[in-house]
């Protein structure tokens, strides 16, 4: 390079990698340590600390407002427990222990479909539990509208029963 050109730019460019910088030999990057990393003013009992500071706003926030329909919600949870007052006839255990209810699903509008199945399909509430288990789940407040739907695919077993209700029965 020539002394003009480097009096025109405002600043000398490094070489590039390829570059052979005469007079001195090319520096190794300086490999990273742990102490560079590990702040030395701070102690582990700061660090725990500051972690926990960290937390306690996240413990303390509450849950947004839930939707209406969902799964969990307080609406299906009403309507699980209004189920859960319908006994069977034969058995003396509620047909929601019993594993007579495969589902309740609450949608956003509080439409409430109920799946569920009978012990047999000669049961002899075969024509009136369906109607009763509708009744009971409109009868809940804030549902806007409830539907049954009767299965019969996967039949049901005493394995679908709860372990309350099996004590109940006697089979535990």
């Amino acid at each position: 390079m020539n002394e003009e050109t480097n009096k025109e730019r405002d600043f000398i460019a490094a070489p590039s990698p390829a570059d052979v910088v005469v007079g001195r030999p090319p520096e190794k990057p300086r490999r990273a340590r742990v102490e560079d990393a590990v702040d030395a003013d701070e102690s582990a009992g700061a660090k725990l600390e500051r972690k926990r500071d960290y937390l306690e706003g996240f413990l303390q926030k509450k849950p947004e407002s839930e939707g209406v329909g969902g799964a969990g919600g307080a609406l299906q949870q009403a309507v699980v427990d209004a189920l859960k007052e319908i006994y069977d006839p034969e058995i003396p255990v509620n047909i929601y222990d019993l594993g007579l209810i495969y589902g309740v699903e609450v949608d956003d509008e509080s439409d409430v479909v109920v799946t569920m199945t009978l012990t047999t399909p000669h049961c002899p509430v075969a024509e009136s539990m369906p109607g009763e288990v509708e009744l009971r789940a409109a009868s809940v407040p804030g549902v806007r509208d409830a539907e049954v739907n009767l299965v019969w695919d996967p039949p049901w077993g005493p394995e679908k029963m709860t372990d309350e209700a099996r004590l109940e029965l006697g089979m535990l």
